[in-house]
């Protein structure tokens, strides 16, 4: 365990290159737009769902 520790910290600090602050901050917005696209997608297919089952248990029980 702890040579899987110390090879893994040794790889972070010899392989691992963090990205600059300018394609840190693109990478932020694209994962913030695709965010709030796939809320919106997840907030559409809910409320069309809610509304379908509204009007099944309506003729159910109707």
């Amino acid at each position: 365990m702890f040579t899987y520790i110390k090879e893994s910290v040794e790889e972070l600090r010899n392989n691992v290159t963090l990205p600059s602050r300018a394609e840190s901050s693109n990478l932020m917005v694209i994962v913030a737009v695709f965010s709030i696209l796939f809320a919106l997608a997840t907030w559409g297919v809910d409320t069309v769902f809610s509304k379908v089952i509204k009007s099944y248990f309506n003729f159910v029980l109707n």
